[in-house]
């Protein structure tokens, strides 16, 4: 499958470098990534924050939020299932039909 010129972005505090919550997430960030033939990037910031963001950017578009990680759960496969469903959603939106796609990639059951 050809990538569709988008990305998965994780944005997090260089804080969170360290955190298992930051790992479980850019874990299964690359997953999906990888399912989706998607780069996958981890942005980090010096400014002290707790969420964690993944974003879907496309090109010079303004990024998308898909998923915010809190801190309360660290079990990647849900982040990993949460991730995909919303690119599966995403991809139904006129503006992003690039993903259009994907769709049967990100409805796979892993």
């Amino acid at each position: 499958m050809e990538s569709c010129n988008g990305k998965l972005l994780v944005y997090a505090s260089s804080v969170a470098q360290s955190e298992r919550r930051l790992q479980s997430v850019s874990v299964a960030t690359e997953k999906v990534a990888k399912l989706l033939n998607l780069p996958m990037e981890v942005v980090t910031f010096r400014e002290e924050f707790n969420p964690i963001y993944v974003y879907y950017k496309n090109g010079d578009e303004e990024p998308i939020p898909i998923y915010c990680h809190k801190g309360r759960e660290f079990n990647m496969q849900k982040i990993y299932k949460t991730l995909r469903n919303m690119m599966f959603v995403l991809s139904f939106h006129p503006k992003h039909s690039a993903l259009k796609p994907i769709r049967k990639e990100a409805t796979v059951f892993s």
